[in-house]
């Protein structure tokens, strides 16, 4: 699996590949960027096809060693909440493989981003960042609509019908 990630969040991770990563995972490419919320780091994910967005909240510096295990680990129990099948979990689990990361970006995931990030300083207005639950926040910001060149579809429902592909294949 490969994380694109911005300059800024490049600028926060031990290895990062100054030249365009190649995909090869079924599940297809994320985006990430570093924000700050009540001064403290945060991350936003963004799947590239499906605007699936994660959300990790008060990252300290031994994180960002570890944001594909936590992204990792994030994704799959975000999946679980969805009441995905034990089965298929294993089955996506088995299909990230390790995580790479680089700089390609994409502007209309960059854009997709932004808004979820509107989105998400609407959801933590009232509460400090440390005390969001980053599994609740990420399962309400895919359950909002958003467009891709004019199309209109949820997040949520784009993930689980990519992730039921794979018990075809």
């Amino acid at each position: 699996m490969i994380l694109h990630c911005t300059k800024k969040l490049a600028e926060k991770l031990p290895h990062v590949s100054a030249t365009p990563l190649v995909e090869n995972s079924p599940l297809g490419n994320w985006h990430a960027h570093l924000y700050r919320y009540d001064r403290r780091q945060c991350v936003l994910f963004c799947h590239d096809e499906s605007r699936y967005c994660l959300f990790l909240p008060g990252l300290v510096k031994a994180n960002f060693a570890e944001l594909g295990r936590l992204h990792r680990e994030l994704f799959l129990a975000t999946l679980a909440a969805e009441n995905v099948s034990e089965t298929l979990l294993k089955r996506v689990a088995l299909v990230l493989g390790p995580v790479q990361f680089d700089q390609k970006t994409d502007r209309s995931v960059l854009g997709s981003l932004r808004t979820a990030d509107l989105d998400l300083s609407w959801l933590i207005h009232d509460q400090h960042v440390l005390d969001c639950n980053p599994l609740e926040i990420s399962l309400k910001l895919n359950e909002r609509p958003t467009s891709v060149m004019g199309k209109y579809f949820f997040p949520k429902k784009a993930m689980l019908t990519r992730i039921e592909t794979l018990l075809t294949r």
